[in-house]
């Protein structure tokens, strides 16, 4: 099992520490309602350091991209993110992933830890453009800093103007006293914040600079529960629950980021699934009647017949009520639908409504 340049000193901090795609993480320190909470009021500290991170660069790095990816990357400009996902060539998703364009031939790819391998050969399968490629995941640290409070703590750590920073935008500057850390605001909890990239040297460093900073404004340590309930309330992605190998990224609602003004990987197919409709979709759910959907549960209709299956649920900390996301027949998904939720051999109701659960205040 791999470690992050961090994880002495989560176990320090007496984090509960677990197995996840292939590291030693913090799963929680104080308890994930505690620091679910934290994060929504004030402010939290992610190491998700276990992230993979690819530089794509070259004269033809857009090429690649515009390839394996299926939201449109020439619409970047410098310092600009962009979600997206990596369609295979069945049908379904590779992988989700952010791509981050440092300049007109350099992009930073950000991947999910459980895919780095998988993603990195999929990508150099179709890299006949002479792009070079270069894994920088070893050796780079990446913390999450969430909260309404977030910008406040860190900017006594940086000359970057991080208030004006928009969402989906990223600088690189000087943090800390480090040279070259890239700041972004992209953000996987709805409650704000920034992602910052910097060599695994100063990992200590910086995690100590901003508690010490925090300190007074209440910023905790979070775990990797509270990063899950976080993103269930605002309906975002899991992938391996949510989206995965077989799922399309029409069908789990992503053809925002499925663009079919250029050629990509499957394009066809999937533009073909777009006309003619698909018999499946993702919805997210409200449970009515007591009981938490958990992944792989059946979904049924009000006669008991099977219609689909839970991806993601949980009681969420913030609603205190239980909530879920997963795939039904498409006659099924409207809001409003009532459906059942299968939980011990009794069918729970619930209703189907639109992400995301937990609204934010602007």
């Amino acid at each position: 099992m791999k470690n992050t340049a961090l994880t002495s000193t989560h176990i320090a901090l007496g984090a509960k520490m677990v197995p996840f795609a292939g590291y030693n993480m913090p799963v929680q320190y104080e308890g994930i309602n505690v620091e679910h909470q934290a994060v929504r009021s004030a402010a939290g500290v992610f190491d998700v350091s276990h992230m993979g991170e690819f530089i794509l660069k070259g004269d033809r790095a857009l090429d690649l991209i515009q390839k394996v990816t299926s939201n449109d990357a020439s619409r970047l400009v410098d310092g600009k993110v962009q979600y997206s996902c990596l369609p295979n060539d069945t049908g379904g998703i590779v992988d989700d992933l952010l791509v981050y364009r440092i300049d007109e031939k350099t992009y930073m790819l950000v991947v999910n830890a459980s895919n780095i391998d998988k993603d990195w050969n999929w990508i150099s399968k179709y890299n006949t453009y002479g792009v070079d490629m270069r894994d920088i995941s070893e050796r780079t640290s990446l913390l999450a800093v969430q909260g309404p409070k977030a910008a406040e703590v860190l900017q006594h750590l940086t000359d970057l103007d991080l208030a004006s920073m928009e969402y989906y935008t990223f600088r690189k500057g000087t943090f800390a006293g480090v040279d070259n850390v890239l700041v972004s605001a992209t953000g996987y909890t709805g409650a704000g914040g920034f992602e910052i990239y910097f060599d695994n040297a100063h990992a200590e460093h910086i995690w100590n600079e901003i508690f010490r900073v925090g300190e007074s404004a209440g910023i905790r340590p979070i775990g990797l529960g509270a990063r899950d309930t976080l993103r269930l309330e605002m309906g975002f992605c899991l992938y391996g629950n949510d989206i995965d190998d077989t799922t399309s990224p029409l069908e789990a609602g992503l053809g925002w980021i499925t663009r079919f003004n250029k050629d990509f990987v499957n394009s066809e197919k999937l533009e073909e699934q777009k006309k003619n409709g698909v018999s499946r979709r993702l919805v997210g759910f409200e449970m009515v009647e007591r009981g938490i959907p958990r992944h792989d549960y059946e979904i049924a209709d009000s006669e008991g017949n099977v219609i689909g299956k839970v991806t993601s649920g949980t009681q969420s900390p913030s609603l205190q009520k239980a909530i879920g996301m997963g795939y039904v027949s498409t006659e099924f998904a409207a809001p409003g639908t009532e459906i059942f939720i299968k939980i011990r051999n009794a069918a729970i109701k619930a209703v189907v409504v639109k992400p995301p659960f937990y609204k934010t205040q602007d």
